[in-house]
Formats: structure tokens, sequence, C-alpha cells
């Protein structure tokens, strides 16, 4: 803002995208060089003008900040790895270990193509996992659609999407932000993310044929293309192919993991919040189970899963001051294609 010496009254505006701080969704973690700012620093960030603020307005902590904003992250929570020169991979080690700490984040993402610090990376949202803190990576690399799928395989993981294009001779990450930013900003887990629009991207450093876009979704890699103006995900799809040496499918969808993480932190914080200071009875567990089944019920309805059953809750034999709580649920699965059969007389 300008300084004045004039006694008055002065405003100043930013315009925004109308995805800006939309409300919905969970919040995003980003770590990347900056050019200002204090390195490991985590900081909450509502607009790009304070980004560029903080971090310089051509480093590349901003501009991944501006294109997760754009594309519907709801807020982003920001670390510089470095301030000057180029970020190490134990620099970027300590900024994902600072995001962590963050309860709100869901989605991380940072501005390194290097394999060795995916896979920092990687580690870092398993381990929150272990602490009911469920968060997904996104992460970009760019090379044939054999390399990708080599890259994809090497982190073989359902909570790491690996976005396999990037802009040619732009800044690292963008590409894996926008991704990160439509990701974020959705609040139906189950709704699938192929033909998303990526807003504020330019050319792409390639264009991948219909068989590699076969072998990049089945290798475990999220492809996106250009379509007329606009730059779309192909399908998200998670790194996760293979659990040991065996051909695995189950977490192929992104919308999978996410349904996940909608699922079960909604039944646990609801039963937190009845069940603080309760007995161990017949009665207590009855309620219990009951709570459980109008939670499932509730994201049966909104069509986040398909069904569910299979609902106890009984008293541990090793232990009577716990509640063991069981159920099952199916998710919802996104419509990816519509094939047509024709049967046609002449």
């Amino acid at each position: 803002m300008s300084s004045y010496e004039r006694p008055g009254v002065y405003s100043s505006y930013e315009v925004t995208s109308a995805l800006y701080g939309s409300g919905g969704g969970r919040g995003v973690g980003v770590a990347a060089v900056a050019s200002a700012g204090t390195k490991g620093e985590v900081t909450l960030i509502t607009g790009a003008a304070q980004a560029a603020n903080l971090y310089g307005p051509g480093s590349n902590l901003t501009q991944l900040i501006r294109t997760l904003l754009e594309n519907g992250a709801p807020r982003v929570y920001a670390v510089p790895a470095v301030t000057a020169g180029s970020a190490a991979q134990g620099d970027y080690e300590a900024a994902f270990a600072a995001l962590m700490e963050e309860p709100d984040i869901g989605c991380m993402v940072c501005d390194s193509q290097s394999a060795a610090v995916h896979k920092a990376l990687r580690e870092a949202v398993l381990s929150g996992t272990e602490q009911t803190k469920y968060r997904v990576a996104v992460v970009e690399q760019s090379g044939t659609a054999s390399a990708l799928c080599a890259a994809a395989l090497a982190l073989n993981c359902e909570r790491v999407a690996l976005v396999g294009n990037a802009i040619g001779d732009g800044v690292p990450g963008i590409v894996a932000a926008a991704v990160a930013g439509v990701v974020a900003g959705s609040t139906d887990p189950a709704l699938p993310f192929n033909g998303a629009v990526l807003k504020g991207l330019g050319t792409l450093s390639a264009a991948f044929t219909d068989a590699e876009l076969a072998a990049l979704i089945q290798g475990g890699v999220t492809p996106v293309e250009r379509v007329g103006g606009d730059v779309t995900i192909v399908r998200a799809v998670t790194t996760r192919t293979k659990t040991g040496d065996v051909p695995d499918k189950t977490w192929r969808d992104l919308n999978t993991v996410l349904i996940v993480d909608d699922v079960l932190p909604t039944v646990r914080n609801s039963l937190r919040a009845r069940f603080a200071r309760t007995k161990n009875t017949a009665q207590t567990r009855g309620a219990v189970r009951t709570q459980v089944i109008i939670e499932l019920e509730a994201k049966r309805q909104a069509e986040i899963i398909e069904s569910y059953g299979a609902v106890t809750a009984a008293a541990s034999e090793e232990d009577p001051t716990v509640c063991l709580v069981s159920f099952a649920f199916t998710v919802a699965h996104g419509l990816s294609r519509i094939q047509l059969m024709a049967h046609i007389t002449v």
C-alpha cells in the first residue's frame, strides 16, 4: 500500500477468483523455494497479495500459492524450504515436518521434481496416517510415459498422486499445485476429477497419445492434457499399483482414499463429541453403534459411500474400559467411461 502523509481515508483492494477462499474442503500445505520470509516457518495464507509480500512476487512459493488459490484451495499453509538459492532434500524434509503439525491440512504439494524429495513427502503423509492426520500428496514430474510410470512405481503409495506433465520452462510444481487446488477445494470426495479444468497454466511440456494415456493411468500416473484452450485432468489416480509384487487396483482412483479420509474422521469426531465422559455399558455401546449408523447413512445418502453394514460395538475382553467398534462400507465409484453397444439392423 502506498504511503500517504495527507490526512484522509484511503483504501485498496485485491480482485481474486470466485473460487478463492470458497470455504469448502480442507487446507493445502505447500513447501517451495522463496526469495523472502522465514525458512521453515508455516504461515496461513489467505490471498495472493499476502504471499507476494511475504515471499517475493516472483518466487516459486508465491506462484504455487497463487495457483492453489486460483484452482479452489480454500486455505493455504505455506513454508519456505529455503529463502535463497536452491533447496536440498533436508530442507524439504524439515518443511514437510513443519506442515505435518498443522491439523487442517488435507493435501500437500512442493516445487521439487526430485524423486528423493517425492519419497520424503510420501513418508511424511504416511506418518500422518498413524496420528490420524489423513492427507494426500500431489507431486509433479515430466518425461516419457515409460519414465513417468517408473517414477510412479517407485512411489507406489495410495496417498501420493504423480502428475505426469509439467509446464514447459515454467515454475516446477505449478501443475501439481493446480491439481492439488482442485482436489482440496472439492466438497464431495466421491466426485471424480475427470475433465476438471486447471486454471492459470501455460503450455504443457508433452502431449500424450491415447495409448500413452492408457499406459499412464494403468501405471499410476495422473495425466493432464490441453483440450482446446483449457488444461484438464484426464483421470486422477494414485501411484499405488502393487501390493508387494502383485498388481493391485484397489487404490487406483484418488477418490477412494479421499472417501476413506472423509468417512473415518467424520465417524471418529462424532463419537468423540458425544461420548467424552460415559460408561462402557451395554446402553452406551448401543448408543455408539446407533451414532455410527447415523453417520454412515448420511454418507450413503450423500452418495459418498455405496452401502454399509455389519456395525458392531462391543466391550474389549482384554480391557473393559475399551469399546471396540467395527463397521464395513463400500465406497462410491466415479463414472470414468460410458461404453455404448449399438445393435444395427440393415
